[in-house]
């Protein structure tokens, strides 16, 4: 049973929220602080998925965040933000720092479970026993053990940004338009908002150095990988 963990200062929220996933069949611990989520890290205790506030007491979300990802441990988990209303800097931020998705406040209950869902759907591995390796030229990705390589150099990637070069690497020479891969790699419409996408597809360039001359950008339409 998939194990998901919300840093929420809001007792009410956190509790709502907490009721819904368990409903859903999830197991949902919940933390008020920074502090108290890093004490349980640091037993050892690992989630699947983490859902995680901007606004909190002591270190804010977005500091734990980039705790998160510059933790070798952390660097692929699954995490969604919950933000403002209307605050489009701490969305972006957090994409920057390597969120996998977010979610505004208020939200719908189904909205967070579909969202959280969706985190998950892909995130397992590959069975092992049989290697599953894709070549684009200078990156290659072992879909088995979930890494990718450039130009032979080990690349690090979140949860999201290796699923989003996997879906354009099996689709090599294929225009795929935004609200495709959006439907591929994060699971559900997001009803025209690229943004969550185009800061992914900026990442993921940054990090694949001279190999990310490789993804390209359709005008109008929506990223494809290769020529």
């Amino acid at each position: 049973m998939p194990q998901i963990w919300i840093v929420e200062d809001d007792e009410d929220i956190r509790e709502i929220v907490l009721y819904a996933l368990r409903t859903a069949n999830f197991e949902a611990t919940g933390f008020e602080s920074g502090d108290a989520f890093f004490a349980m890290l640091g037993t050892g205790a690992m989630p699947n998925a983490i859902i995680l506030d901007i606004m909190l007491p002591g270190d804010d979300g977005l500091t734990i965040l980039k705790k998160l990802r510059q933790n070798p441990q952390c660097q692929s988990l699954p995490i969604m933000m919950l933000t403002a209303k209307g605050s489009e800097h701490d969305k972006v931020k957090g994409l920057d720092l390597g969120a996998d998705d977010y979610l505004t406040k208020p939200f719908g209950v189904m909205e967070l479970l579909s969202r959280t869902k969706a985190l998950l759907r892909r995130s397992n591995l590959a069975a092992p026993g049989n290697s599953q390796e894709y070549i684009y030229q200078n990156i290659k990705i072992n879909h088995t053990q979930r890494t990718v390589t450039a130009d032979s150099v080990p690349i690090t990637l979140t949860f999201k940004e290796y699923e989003l070069l996997y879906y354009l690497l099996i689709n090599k020479g294929i225009v795929l338009g935004r609200d495709k891969i959006l439907e591929a790699v994060w699971g559900y419409d997001y009803e025209g908002e690229s943004r969550t996408l185009d800061m992914h597809v900026k990442r993921l360039r940054q990090k694949l150095g001279n190999a990310g001359e490789h993804i390209k950008t359709i005008r109008n339409v929506g990223y494809k990988l290769g020529e």
